[in-house]
């Protein structure tokens, strides 16, 4: 289990799989960050497969949120990218 989020059981009982799961991704603005959140997610899906995702910039341009809804196929997927996004250079927050 990740420390910090849902178990497989939660995510199970609040999801029916397969499904467009929420992750919002917030990090410090630099060149690459935002291609960092896509590369981490996209390394757990499907060939191919390019979910939606829309960033906004913090007013002070300091931070920069990615929200990415990806088709996910289990709680046990979600926790997978939940696992690889956490290990991103520059994280502040993930959701």
């Amino acid at each position: 289990m990740l420390e910090g989020f849902p178990d497989e059981e939660l995510l199970e009982s609040t999801h029916t799989f397969p499904c467009e799961y929420r992750f919002k991704v917030i990090g410090s603005v630099d060149d690459s960050f935002v291609g960092r959140v896509l590369a981490a997610v996209l390394a757990e899906l499907e060939e191919g497969v390019e979910p939606s995702f829309s960033t906004k910039t913090t007013a002070g341009g300091r931070h920069v949120s990615v929200t990415i809804e990806p088709e996910m196929h289990s709680a046990a997927h979600v926790l997978a990218v939940y696992g690889r996004l956490r290990r991103l250079e520059g994280l502040v927050m993930l959701m």
